[in-house]
């Protein structure tokens, strides 16, 4: 049975769940639904939006590891926040290089990163009696 989990695990694999649905069903439609969509995404970089998608899977997976007080939970968080970087690293070079660039994806991605690897910081904190 895993230990008691802080007050704080539920109510954040709750947001990151919901982050998670709503990033694949926004990414969906981008990627796959009526032009109307396509258009309103505006500039969105493609490998930034099918990245964005598969990651809202791996939210949902962070998230139920999260609820469960899993173990993984912190290393999965930690691999979403980091790979999230690297794709808004990518995403600033371009944007940098004159490629024209969605003003929301600059910043929607490191505000990504920093709600994932604070949930993995707070994760591998240990737990208060």
């Amino acid at each position: 049975m895993p230990a008691l989990s802080p007050r704080w695990t539920r109510p954040a694999a709750i947001a990151a769940g919901a982050f998670g649905a709503l990033t694949i069903l926004s990414g969906s439609l981008v990627l796959f639904g009526p032009e109307a969509a396509q258009r309103a995404a505006g500039d969105a970089l493609p490998f930034v939006v099918i990245f964005n998608t598969v990651a809202g899977v791996v939210y949902l997976i962070g998230a139920l590891a999260l609820w469960q007080n899993h173990p993984a939970a912190r290393g999965i968080a930690l691999a979403i926040g980091l790979a999230t970087l690297a794709v808004f690293a990518l995403f600033a070079g371009l944007a940098l290089a004159g490629t024209r660039v969605e003003l929301r994806t600059a910043l929607a991605l490191p505000f990504r990163s920093v709600f994932w690897l604070v949930i993995a910081w707070a994760a591998g904190r240990p737990a208060r009696p």
